[in-house]
């Protein structure tokens, strides 16, 4: 299995457009930080007491909530940020003043949509770009199962979306702490879960913020290639998964406003932070009933996938 999963890995750093990838993430970074290091020279310092400030901010809050009807979900938001104020002037943890490198890592995170949009093109091309080229018939004449064969390039497609994750993080940081240092006062994260609030460390909070990011990056590259093993087509999967990666929680969170069942849609449950920091899109979601309709559409993903993909005549 590992022989199978190194060709693989050669075959996908063979192709330049790998290193475009690659190279546009750290593009990105980079001027992404000059932009807010240059906000953050000309923006002007917090001046004055924040506790009346945030105190003053919680009384606005308030009589928005109570002015209006107002979605429950904005409420709960409402709810957390006043929650997390009070806690501030209660404990006395000031907000942090300007930019450092955890608020630029926290900030970067949303370019993982980036490394999702790029494992989809890598999921959704591996299988079916053997079809396209010929070069399947070469893979299946050798004496190793075509479940293995499909598993090396499953488990190689993750890899790479975990490396570019892994990239994203540590080029974000080394830059960020260039840039910005660690700022000064408290490094805590503030938390709100079950209508409390709970410090942590910044650094474990960045790190589960990533990682509970790529599930969304999981699912949806998973997805493609079971399109790909199953229809041989990686422009339907690349077209397919990349709409519901931009689309796909937008739409979930229309459907959720309304209806109860949306909490069995994928994009529902692919956001675990909630449980840990935040509000469940439906009320009453758990986590466990959240990585138990991961895992249903994970299994069926890959059954798909490996079930076409084994029966299948594969003869020119």
């Amino acid at each position: 299995m590992f022989k199978l999963i190194q060709n693989e890995w050669i075959k996908i750093f063979k192709r330049p457009g790998t290193y475009v990838m690659i190279g546009l993430i750290v593009l990105i970074i980079g001027i992404m930080g000059a932009f807010t290091k240059y906000n953050d020279l000309h923006s002007a310092s917090q001046k004055g007491d924040w506790k009346q400030a945030l105190t003053v901010q919680n009384e606005q809050t308030k009589k928005n909530m109570e002015n209006g009807h107002m979605p429950a979900a904005a409420k709960d938001q409402l709810k957390k940020q006043i929650a997390i104020n009070d806690y501030r002037i209660q404990h006395d943890i000031a907000p942090a003043k300007g930019e450092t490198v955890w608020t630029f890592i926290a900030g970067a995170s949303d370019l993982i949509s980036f490394i999702g949009l790029f494992t989809i093109i890598v999921a959704a091309s591996i299988v079916a770009s053997e079809f396209n080229w010929g070069t399947i018939k070469l893979l299946l004449i050798r004496p190793i199962s075509r479940w293995r064969i499909l598993l090396s390039k499953y488990i190689t497609t993750i890899l790479f979306g975990l490396s570019l994750l892994f990239i994203l993080f540590v080029v974000t940081g080394l830059l960020g702490l260039i840039l910005f240092g660690t700022g000064e006062g408290s490094h805590a994260y503030l938390a709100y879960a079950s209508g409390k609030v709970v410090e942590q460390s910044m650094l474990l909070h960045l790190v589960k913020t990533y990682l509970f990011g790529s599930i969304d990056l999981l699912m949806l590259a998973t997805m493609a290639f079971m399109i790909s093993a199953v229809f041989r087509n990686s422009s339907l999967a690349i077209g397919i998964s990349i709409f519901l990666l931009f689309s796909g929680s937008i739409f979930t969170t229309l459907v959720a406003s309304k209806f109860d069942w949306a909490k069995y849609i994928l994009f529902a449950n692919t956001d675990l932070t909630v449980y840990s920091d935040g509000v469940p899109l439906v009320k009453g979601m758990t986590l466990g009933f959240s990585v138990t309709v991961l895992i249903i559409y994970f299994i069926v993903f890959l059954a798909l996938a490996f079930g076409v993909f084994s029966k299948r005549d594969v003869a020119a």
